[in-house]
């Protein structure tokens, strides 16, 4: 007799028969459990069977995934994916219309399952449907459920994309390029252009050509967000997949289409609430346009380029225009001297030659750019900087030219200017799409916030580095704060004085307040075990309640979510598919999976990952590694996350290696632990308020040279 472990308790259904109460022994061969259902219902050929759940998916079952058989699943006898596969590759080639619909309506259907998927794929059943998109003979419902079946079938991986011929791409673009297209074949199609151009460097320039800006617009002034969400998409892969000589031709175009203009009327300032993945999709259309900055951000300046040293000139043409002599006059010493007096005041450090001052990288060139367009654009503001930091004392003017070289690396830094875009983030800031030259708006405003707070601190020349503290702290508190407009982000700055952000950081000082006595010192040490303990039961009430992660593939997908949760005993993790992002906690008893705290052989993070050593955009992702962690588990299988932000990769690492009796080593757990301890010790110490605490105990008396001073009771 088999340990329980590993009999299964199930129902088995079958058309037209009452379903039989069976238990399956999983150490026997699947084979040979067919046969013996096969046999019961007096049915021949069991090799033409299978099981499959008898739920939504109807997925096969394999000695693959036969482990994840619970008890009291319900299963169904059906055709083998072999036969279905024949079966469905005739059916869609009828004569007859409804019964063609009906087949890759089942196609459509059948195509999630990868069992399923790989028979018909094998029966080069990719071909044939790109064949009847080809043909151009089906339209409406048939294309459409033509097309969902080849967009799953693909999704598995089974086949390379640079197997498609320019007619099938250009079928493809014809239905975007359409403008009175079915929704869901508009979004299948779209769908399928983005994964192509992803997947293959061939493909996108096929695609680019077949493709316009221009014909994707109108789909995003319609009404339906996934379309909305898709054109994005398509166009970002088309913008992160062009050579770096061709991306600003996109973003040019891009400006003259008035892209921008259209996501903020038609998405941000939409009627709808703005979903994970458009979030997602604004976020990297945000990073694709700041990265096109890259390029001057990595140029030096050449002294020798007069063109570039022109820029300079101008600067100071603006700056100094009433002061300025006719070129013509005065002795070149003179003129020499003149400008050397003028870069002073401008705030180069070489005053000599201030194109020596571009040469660093980053920011390089871009703090040109930056500083020009601030003294064209905001003429007034810029005049008043540099005329009011001439005419202070040397020692508290605030350089401009030292002072925008700084700015303009240190807003690169904030921005991550030149990295890739992460695949599981949403954060977009809704003020760069509210003007065609937001970084260069952003500027402006930092630059003028500059001056403001090196004024408020009274700083001299020594405290430039002092000041850049400030002013980076006031711009990233005012960006968490996701401001609608750059008037909105500039209203917050106001409220963020250097007086205020004194008044944070004294807070937050006294909130972490560390006491450094040795008497507090060892009543931390007393208490820490005990803080600790509930910094490891609150990870561990999260992991029970659980978390919803995204699967992350070479095309994004809505509908691919999964959950993961720790039983209430903290012995299993339940696992399972979720069709949507749930919203609130979902109970154990709906995941499907399961693994046993006990199976846990070790936690990896990062590039150790399983799914991390694999080919494909992830690996090159930095911010994707950050969040991944894998469980591994026997014998040699992994279970593989990728955190929806740190938070929660902090909360879920710590917590599984509390499960495992590991120390917990996040930066959360640091920081709540230290929070905590702050607190708890506040709280015990308040009866010592106003008393001085020594450094070291008092000494203890000598003993006395006699007792009689003791009293007897009795």
């Amino acid at each position: 007799m088999p340990p329980p472990s590993d009999i299964v308790k199930v129902a088995i259904e079958w058309p037209g028969a009452f379903p039989k109460l069976m238990e399956i022994d999983q150490k026997k061969p699947l084979a040979s459990i067919i046969r013996e259902v096969c046999d019961g219902w007096s049915l021949t050929n069991p090799e033409n069977y299978a099981l499959q759940y008898a739920d939504n998916t109807n997925f096969y079952i394999t000695e693959k995934n036969r482990n994840e058989i619970k008890n009291g699943a319900i299963l169904r006898l059906a055709a083998s994916p072999t036969q279905t596969a024949q079966g469905l590759h005739e059916r869609i080639q009828s004569s007859s219309m409804d019964a063609k619909l009906e087949a890759l309506k089942d196609l459509a259907n059948h195509s999630r399952d990868i069992t399923f998927a790989q028979e018909f794929i094998n029966l080069d059943g990719i071909s044939l449907l790109t064949q009847m998109v080809e043909s151009g003979s089906d339209f409406g419902d048939m294309l459409s459920f033509t097309l969902t079946a080849f967009v799953e079938l693909m999704d598995h991986g089974i086949v390379s994309w640079d197997t498609f011929s320019v007619t099938f791409i250009k079928k493809i673009a014809s239905y975007v390029n359409k403008s009175a297209t079915d929704v869901s074949m508009l979004q299948r199609s779209l769908a399928i252009l983005e994964s192509m151009v992803l997947n293959s460097y061939d493909l996108y320039q096929k695609v680019a050509q077949e493709i316009t800006i221009g014909q994707l617009m109108p789909h995003l002034q319609g009404s339906d967000p996934d379309i909305q969400t898709y054109t994005i998409a398509v166009i970002n892969a088309l913008f992160l997949k062009a050579p770096d000589d061709k991306r600003q031709e996109i973003a040019n175009i891009l400006a003259q289409k008035q892209l921008r203009s259209i996501i903020l009327t038609h998405v941000i300032r939409g009627t709808r609430t703005i979903q994970t993945e458009m979030a997602h999709q604004l976020y990297v259309l945000q990073v694709l346009t700041f990265n096109l900055l890259e390029d001057r951000m990595m140029t030096k300046m050449d002294p020798q380029d007069q063109s570039q040293r022109d820029i300079i000139f101008e600067l100071r043409r603006i700056a100094f225009d009433a002061d300025l002599e006719p070129t013509n006059s005065g002795s070149i010493e003179k003129r020499k001297s003149m400008y050397t007096r003028d870069y002073k005041k401008l705030g180069f450090i070489n005053h000599v030659n201030p194109a020596m001052d571009f040469t660093e990288t980053p920011p390089g060139m871009l703090a040109l750019d930056n500083m020009l367009y601030f003294a064209k654009h905001h003429q007034d503001a810029y005049i008043r900087i540099v005329l009011e930091n001439s005419s202070r004392e040397d020692k508290h003017e605030c350089p401009f030219g030292r002072s925008s070289i700084e700015l303009t690396k240190m807003l690169c830094e904030i921005l991550k200017v030149g990295e890739l875009p992460s695949e599981t983030c949403n954060e977009f800031h809704p003020m760069f799409f509210t003007h065609d030259r937001s970084f260069e708006e952003f500027f402006c405003i930092c630059i003028q916030l500059l001056n403001k707070t090196w004024k408020e601190m009274r700083a001299t020349s020594e405290d430039f580095n002092k000041v850049m503290q400030v002013v980076k702290e006031q711009i990233t508190r005012a960006l968490t704060t996701k401001p609608n407009s750059l008037d909105q982000f500039k209203s917050k700055l106001q409220n963020l004085s250097y007086t205020e952000i004194l008044k944070i950081r004294q807070s937050e000082r006294m909130n972490q307040e560390d006491f450094q006595s040795r008497p507090i010192l060892e009543l931390r040490e007393k208490i820490q075990p005990e803080i600790l303990e509930l910094v490891k039961q609150q990870r561990l009430n999260r992991l029970c309640e659980g978390t919803c992660f995204r699967k992350i593939s070479s095309r994004r997908r809505q509908d691919k979510f999964w959950y993961c949760r720790l039983s209430p005993n903290h012995k299993v993790l339940h696992y399972g598919d979720q069709e949507e992002s749930p919203q609130g906690e979902v109970p154990h008893e709906s995941l499907q999976d399961k693994l046993p705290v006990a199976d846990i052989k070790a936690i990896v993070t990062g590039k150790d990952c399983p799914h991390m050593k694999e080919k494909g955009a992830l690996k090159q992702n930095k911010e994707v590694l950050e969040l991944a962690f894998s469980i591994l588990y026997d014998p040699d299988d992994a279970l593989n996350f990728i955190a929806p932000d740190k938070h929660e990769y902090c909360v879920w690492t710590d917590g599984l290696n509390a499960l495992l009796g590991k120390e917990m080593m996040s930066e959360l757990t640091k920081n709540d632990l230290d929070t905590l301890l702050s607190m708890e010790m506040k709280l015990r110490l308040l009866d010592l308020e106003n008393i001085k605490i020594p450094e070291a105990p008092p000494p203890i008396p000598k003993e006395p040279s006699n007792y009689d001073f003791v009293y007897d009771c009795n």
